[in-house]
């Protein structure tokens, strides 16, 4: 009776339609490109309807690929993205000793002792440091420590915090496209691109410097009567303070992290002086600086560091994405990816700016409903094929981006830091956020915040990946394009 289950049913449903679909849409071919659209949809649909068996069928469906013939085990291990997914844990860990250095409470302690502060200057404040903090952390790790804060002077005023999570949210979803640290997407995309750490910055963080004001005025004008209520309830409690507060070390963390952002800022500079600039060392130094300065730290507290590896480093998600990525890059394997790029080229009208607003809207509308990462791999390849036709294409690697972040904002399973804060509500005894209410004020978010991306990067110039990289991980078509090349630089 279980096989009858509406989810079960509508799981079939998907997987069904979007293989004949795409044997239909002449992306399958074959019986391997049939089979292989049928377990990537597997995967995605399970995903979305059975999260927690996720990675069981995750498990069966790399075993297919290999048993089938779609994919070899060599193919397999190189799909997995070690190097990324070691990036991950060096980040993880490093992440775990800042919690155990204090810094992170340093952070709310030093924000608590403020003086006269406001509602309106408070949620400043609070998007301010959303955001920064994932770009430089990470999404969860931010938004469990701005929420800290939120529950502390919420509770201390006796107002309802619902609001204030919703702002720290999708102020930390906007902070986490900033940089390649704040969000996995970030690294894989800059991995795959051939994007140096400075050249992310330079095409990421102004649009998300945008999208982040833009959504600081949003949420201030939707909950203004929330605002008004907490500036009179500071008011009232300018002489007791918003909690109480107590001296943190604070250098030792401080140390940590500039060391950490600022080797990694760097790494082009470093890899050029070590001479790892060559195609199969490609961003070798951004990779491994985590992997390095994390090894330090756990020298330094030996009696800490299986705690680090075991119980910070969040390994289901982490063997989760190496499934994934593994499958994903099935599709490019056996040439499904090569077909729908060259079908999108053919009936997408503008080149690549015309590709810009249709690359958001799928990754937005994907990622509000599953992981974004999810959509990020599936569409890399796709991604990869366009720039055989033209090196004009590198333009959707930030399409891709900020449609997978901000996407995420709409849904309360949008992103990782929706569903973590969902659970700190409840774990603090407050009823969980309604779908109705969330998608209200996240749906407006993540529509603003899309045209803005879409807007800044058809006038914006944005950074393409070094020549030499660019040409050894997409080699130049022979052929013409089939588009005109775009006017933008």
């Amino acid at each position: 009776m279980k096989f009858l289950n509406p989810k079960f049913l509508l799981l079939a449903l998907i997987v069904c339609g979007v293989t004949f679909g795409g044997y239909e849409a002449g992306l399958a071919t074959n019986s391997t490109q049939a089979l292989t659209l049928a377990v990537f949809s597997s995967v995605i649909s399970t995903t979305l309807l059975f999260w927690e068996r996720r990675v069981g069928v995750a498990f069966i469906g790399v075993a297919l690929l290999v048993a089938c013939k779609a994919m070899t085990l060599k193919s397999i291990v190189l799909g997995a993205e070690l190097d990324i997914i070691l990036f991950l844990v060096g980040m993880m860990i490093i992440v775990g000793v800042l919690k155990d250095l204090g810094f992170l409470t340093w952070i709310i302690q030093a924000i608590i002792s403020r003086k006269r502060m406001t509602g309106v200057s408070f949620t400043a404040i609070l998007c301010l440091l959303a955001a920064v903090l994932a770009s430089v952390v990470d999404e969860v790790s931010s938004i469990v420590v701005v929420l800290a804060l939120v529950f502390q002077v919420c509770d201390t005023l006796k107002l309802r915090p619902h609001p204030f999570v919703l702002i720290s949210v999708m102020a930390t979803n906007i902070g986490s496209s900033a940089t390649m640290l704040g969000n996995p997407v970030g690294i894989y995309i800059g991995s795959h691109a051939g994007f140096t750490f400075s050249q992310f910055l330079v095409g990421a963080t102004p649009v998300a410097f945008v999208a982040l004001l833009c959504t600081f005025a949003i949420t201030v004008f939707w909950f203004r009567k929330d605002i008004q209520e907490m500036s009179k309830a500071m008011e009232n409690h300018r002489k007791l303070g918003l909690g109480p507060t107590a001296k943190v070390p604070y250098k030792a963390g401080l140390f940590v992290l500039l060391t950490t952002v600022v080797v990694i800022a760097f790494h082009h500079q470093i890899e050029g002086a070590l001479g790892l600039m060559g195609a199969d060392n490609k961003n070798a130094f951004l990779i491994m600086t985590p992997l390095v300065i994390a090894g330090i730290l756990m020298i330094l507290r030996p009696a800490r560091a299986r705690h680090y590896v075991e119980h910070e480093v969040e390994w289901w998600t982490l063997l989760f994405f190496m499934l994934l990525f593994a499958i994903s890059a099935s599709l490019s394997h056996n040439g499904i990816t090569k077909n729908l790029a060259s079908t999108l080229t053919q009936h997408v009208k503008g080149g690549p700016n015309g590709m810009i607003p249709l690359v958001i809207l799928i990754s937005s509308l994907g990622s509000a409903f599953v992981d974004n990462i999810v959509f990020v791999a599936s569409f890399t390849p796709v991604v990869q094929d366009m720039l055989k036709i033209s090196s004009d294409y590198s333009v959707l690697w930030w399409a891709l981006l900020f449609g997978a972040c901000y996407g995420g904002n709409i849904t309360v399973v949008g992103s990782t830091a929706n569903i973590v804060a969902s659970g700190l509500l409840e774990k603090h005894g407050y009823h969980p956020i309604k779908f109705s209410d969330w998608i209200k004020i996240g749906a407006l978010v993540g529509v603003v915040s899309g045209v803005v991306a879409w807007v800044m990067l058809l006038f914006m110039p944005v950074p393409h990946p070094a020549a030499d990289e660019a040409n050894v991980q997409h080699p130049p078509a022979q052929t013409a394009p089939a588009h005109p090349p775009s006017e933008k630089t």
